[in-house]
């Protein structure tokens, strides 16, 4: 399960952006705010599939060691983790196109210092591992002001299609970004790095493009304590037994599947698997992602999220648990593909059913609060990866990971919260009011 980004209904007067009546009849296509919003998410999400293949290689490459590698990527990542929460506050109290650009440029500028230390052979672990953690930190701010945007311009009725097309993005993104990404490091390793600076650049540039509004009125959030708002934030998240459920055991999902990941690529590399290789691993799983996304929106619309998330894990436990019997290259490829095809569905039930009973003024900290799941893992994964990698070679990660994912599948079988949301039809029926009224 990847991060799940928070959106919003109209609910209170104060922060909700209207949608332009004749926008909500026409097909996304046509929707100028979305497109420009949708071009530059595309372009981050390839440059960052490019750079995310090769970041653990060059760790490696930097210190000689998967558990050190893994060290790196979990200092740098922390910074997400850091972040997120004030991020949110943040977001629901400042211009969203403005906070959006200045995240994405500082981005960008921070991985291109990584692309000049490489080319002048001045590049360190240390200098690595400071970029990954400031870049973590403005992707923290980045990713609830998406959120709040994203909802403000895409009508309600069309939220499901809407985020199926982005889990499609992320997918074609991850089919090019592995072996571009493979062969860019075999040009030279920092070379990749140039997707991110792009990507973030382009994010930026088309933010800036898009004239109109991303925020209603935020004079009453900047009326509130940044504190106090963030206890609100937090309480509105714990109040609801389904949100509370989902923010402890996808942590979980999100370490295990992460971890295996990196671990896979990590024994791959270590055994002198050809970059270009390994990247196509990452193509064929992106591939099943966007399938998925094909797949989604009449999965969403026909069946309910328990299924739907139990089914999901139940696919990517036994794939998983049989790439641990087979250990091998093609079996990974092959496994890989059959085990993540239902993960976009969930990925777009989860966020449209957010979406639709979300506040306007809540956007912004529950997008932080419920990404808690996904940036808590990114410190976490490539050190239980790389370190069980290092203490017993892949069958010993394989095995622990797998049993863990299968133990959370299980207790996520069993929350009753996660049963009782329906299909989307009936999602309305759910929309929440802000605490106090």
């Amino acid at each position: 399960m990847t991060e799940t980004q928070a959106a919003a209904s109209p609910s209170t007067a104060s922060e909700t952006v209207p949608v332009d009546p004749a926008r909500a009849l026409a097909p996304l296509r046509r929707n100028r705010p979305y497109m420009l919003l949708m071009t530059g998410l595309t372009a981050q999400s390839l440059g960052g599939s490019v750079t995310r293949f090769a970041v653990p290689l060059l760790a490696l490459q930097l210190t000689g060691s998967p558990t050190a590698a893994g060290v790196i990527a979990a200092v740098g990542q922390s910074g997400a983790l850091l972040a997120a929460l004030p991020a949110g506050v943040v977001a629901d109290r400042t211009d969203r196109r403005r906070l959006v650009v200045v995240a994405a440029s500082v981005a960008a500028v921070l991985w291109a210092t990584v692309v000049v230390a490489g080319i002048t052979g001045r590049l360190t672990a240390w200098h690595l591992a400071t970029v990954l953690f400031g870049a973590a930190v403005a992707t923290a701010f980045l990713d609830p002001a998406i959120s709040g945007a994203f909802r403000a311009v895409v009508p309600p009725s069309q939220l499901p299609t809407a985020y199926a097309v982005a889990q499609g993005r992320d997918a074609l993104a991850g089919i090019l970004g592995g072996p571009l990404g493979g062969v860019l490091y075999g040009v030279a390793h920092v070379v990749p790095m140039i997707g991110a600076v792009v990507g973030e650049a382009v994010t930026a540039l088309c933010a800036a493009f898009v004239k109109e509004p991303l925020n209603g009125d935020v004079a009453d959030q900047r009326a509130l304590r940044p504190v106090f708002a963030l206890r609100q934030g937090l309480r509105f998240v714990w109040s609801l037994p389904l949100f509370r459920a989902c923010l402890g055991m996808f942590v979980v999902v999100n370490v295990a599947l992460t971890g295996m990941l990196i671990a896979i690529h990590l024994e791959l590399a270590g055994s002198g698997t050809s970059p270009v290789l390994i990247g196509v691993l990452d193509m064929v799983a992106a591939e099943s992602m966007l399938l998925g996304a094909v797949i989604a929106p009449p999965l969403v619309a026909r069946l309910r999220l328990g299924v739907l998330t139990v089914a999901a894990l139940g696919l990517l436990v036994a794939a998983f648990a049989a790439m641990a019997v087979v250990q091998e290259y093609l079996a990974y490829v092959v496994l890989i593909g059959v085990g993540v095809l239902l993960v976009p569905a969930v990925n777009a039930a989860m966020a449209g059913y957010t979406a639709a009973i979300t506040p306007g003024e809540m956007q912004g900290r529950l997008a932080s609060v419920l990404g808690l799941s996904g940036v808590a893992a990114m410190p976490l994964a490539p050190l239980v990866g790389g370190t069980l990698l290092d203490a017993g070679g892949i069958g010993v990660v394989l095995g622990v990971l797998v049993a863990l994912l299968a133990a959370t599948t299980v207790a996520l079988g069993l929350v009753h919260s996660l049963w009782r949301v329906g299909t989307p039809d009936t999602w309305a029926d759910d929309v929440l009011p802000m605490p106090g009224e």
